[in-house]
């Protein structure tokens, strides 16, 4: 491999990497804001993903008050989302929603599975979502 065919690291999440439905932008800015105005600190919601069992992996979201060298960032008007390299290959096409549901309102990670190949359910039971999915 030459050193011209390196592609550079891009630090920014284009929109065919990402997206948010206007309920889950809504919903991050305003707890983005209530959360920065009880520490000045934080910078950023941060979108990490850790194993899961056979059901797939597991999404979630946090406060940060850093970014380090290898997360991208999506930008909107009211805040910054990071997401570290190795987490991006998780969720490349993801959308994210906020919805209600009988068991309370919460985010959504949609397509989830189309990034990673897998089809969301369990090997073992067919149980969409996973086990007890």
């Amino acid at each position: 491999m030459s050193v011209q065919s390196i592609v550079p690291f891009q630090n920014r999440i284009q929109s065919s990497e990402m997206t948010l439905t206007d309920a889950a932008r809504t919903q991050l800015a305003g707890l983005f804001a209530s959360a920065r105005s009880d520490d000045e600190e934080i910078k950023a919601v941060r979108i990490f993903v850790a194993g899961g069992g056979c059901s797939g992996m597991t999404y979630g979201m946090t406060f940060t008050d850093r970014r380090h060298e290898h997360d991208k960032v999506y930008e909107t008007d009211d805040l910054e989302i990071y997401i570290d390299a190795v987490a991006m290959q998780y969720v490349g096409g993801v959308e994210i929603d906020y919805v209600t549901r009988d068991t309370g309102a919460t985010f959504v990670f949609n397509n989830v599975f189309q990034a990673t190949g897998g089809t969301g359910t369990c090997g073992a039971c067919g149980a969409a979502g996973g086990c007890g999915g």
